[in-house]
């Protein structure tokens, strides 16, 4: 008699991942979401849009998991905002309304959720939470490097302006100003962005997990630092698994939902007609705007490295490229409006990326083993073009001149000190390195692995 098979044992726990709505935030929480959801989980992203921006994402691949849009409020609402500042705290009641009459419904299914995670720029979300008696976690969108420094800030360690030439701060090594997150400026021009981004801190004695976009080894001793203070658990690196895990998750080479649609034939067919490692590819992300001169200088500098190169210039950017150029320049270069970046950095062809080190990016390439020149602009940025050069070993950092301005002579030289220098091949065998430790933390058994794991096991036992 043939032996009946067991039924397979179907875990049903529910989450809820809450993502703030933008492109570098919904990103990483979303593979998250797909981590989970391989081990069994049911999970629901949710995040915020307004009637008339409630199909403003792009959807890909992510079929494994649901997507719920809430309201962030009316535009009659929001039209009486006369601030950034006033739109947070608008954002902050009217989100905390709507997430709870949401959750409200979840509660009353059949299968209500046990857990929620949520971006820790919106720590009041836990609150949120625990009104309904539901444990909850925060996820940072950003390397413990700049977390370490913001808890620093608010634990009262250093002020603003900050008045020391180099900060010293436990596990971290030393910083000058342009090393620290910008809105930490001399000027205080990011007053706003000081006020969230610090705040992620203020309630990070509540929550039993904090989870962040990183992983074991890359940031070892800051890693054993924060542990020894709060129960921090690195779940990273979060990005599409198919281009450098073993545990590649299925048809996983895209975020899964994305503000732009992609140029994906049109880049693919260019870099397969290019040789090896001799492309340069240029992405300053979804938010960083340029200036006019700078844009300019850029695009000269791309020009005097004589190498090829793949550019993304958002729609909203195009009008700032000198006129012509992309016909001059038709013979070398390809500038698209958006492509997956994942696949362009896994291309064979590519050999170098100029990036604003926005942190899902920097991650992208510490992945897939691709060396940078790092052109930081804003916010976090700096302190990761800091530690990809100096700590990491995976690029050169650009300088700026008295104007504060990335000439085209530093750029080609940067380039050229990349794809041809000897420096470029000391910084090639450390990407490798980096690439093979990323590896080893998300596949199985690996330390980021191993936490996600732990979660579920967490979940499905309480």
């Amino acid at each position: 008699m043939a032996k009946t098979k067991e039924p397979k044992i179907q875990r049903e726990a529910h989450i809820l991942c809450f993502a703030f709505p933008a492109q570098g935030h919904i990103s990483p929480i979303l593979q998250f979401c797909k981590r989970l959801a391989s081990k069994g989980l049911k999970v629901t992203l949710v995040s915020t849009c307004t009637s008339s921006t409630t199909n403003k994402f792009f959807q890909t691949q992510a079929n494994s998991i649901k997507v719920e849009f809430i309201s962030d409020g009316t535009e009659e609402e929001k039209s009486t905002v006369k601030s950034t500042e006033e739109f947070f705290e608008l954002y902050k009641v009217l989100v905390s309304q709507s997430l709870s009459e949401f959750m409200e419904k979840q509660l009353g299914s059949e299968n209500p959720p046990k857990f929620v995670i949520y971006d820790s720029i919106i720590p009041w979300i836990f609150d949120v939470a625990r009104s309904f008696a539901i444990e909850a976690a925060p996820f940072f969108t950003q390397p413990w490097a700049v977390n370490s420094v913001n808890f620093h800030f608010l634990q009262g360690k250093f002020k603003v302006p900050v008045e020391e030439p180099v900060l010293s701060l436990p596990s971290m090594p030393p910083l000058k100003v342009t090393d620290l997150p910008s809105y930490f400026d001399i000027n205080g021009s990011y007053p706003l962005a000081l006020s969230v981004l610090v705040n992620q801190f203020t309630n990070m004695e509540k929550p039993k997990w904090l989870f962040c976009n990183s992983f074991d080894k890359l940031e070892e001793e800051l890693v054993k630092w924060m542990a020894s203070k709060y129960p921090v658990k690195n779940i990273g690196p979060s990005i599409p698994s198919k281009y450098f895990s073993k545990q590649c998750l299925e048809n996983d080479k895209a975020y899964g939902l994305s503000l732009f649609k992609p140029n994906t034939d049109t880049c693919m067919t260019w870099l397969d007609s290019k040789d090896p490692g001799s492309v340069v590819y240029v992405s300053f992300g979804s938010v960083a705007d340029l200036e006019k001169d700078q844009m300019e200088e850029v695009a000269w500098g791309l020009k005097k490295s004589n190498t090829f190169f793949l550019w993304v210039v958002r729609e909203s950017e195009s009008e700032k490229l000198t006129k012509n150029f992309s016909e001059e320049t038709s013979d070398k270069g390809l500038i698209v409006t958006w492509c997956l970046q994942p696949e362009v950095l896994a291309h064979k062809s590519v050999g170098c990326f100029m990036t604003h080190c926005g942190w899902n990016s920097t991650l992208e390439a510490l992945c897939l083993g691709l060396p940078m020149v790092a052109m930081p602009r804003l916010f976090d940025q700096t302190t990761n073009a800091k530690y990809v050069e100096d700590v990491w070993g995976v690029g050169v950092r650009v300088r700026l001149n008295e104007e504060r301005m990335v000439t085209r002579e530093e750029v080609e030289v940067c380039i050229r000190e990349i794809m041809e220098g000897e420096r470029g091949k000391e910084i090639r065998r450390n990407s490798e390195k980096w690439k093979k430790l990323a590896k080893e933390a998300i596949d199985e058994g690996g330390s980021s692995d191993k936490t996600i794991e732990e979660l579920v096991q967490k979940i499905l036992s309480s």
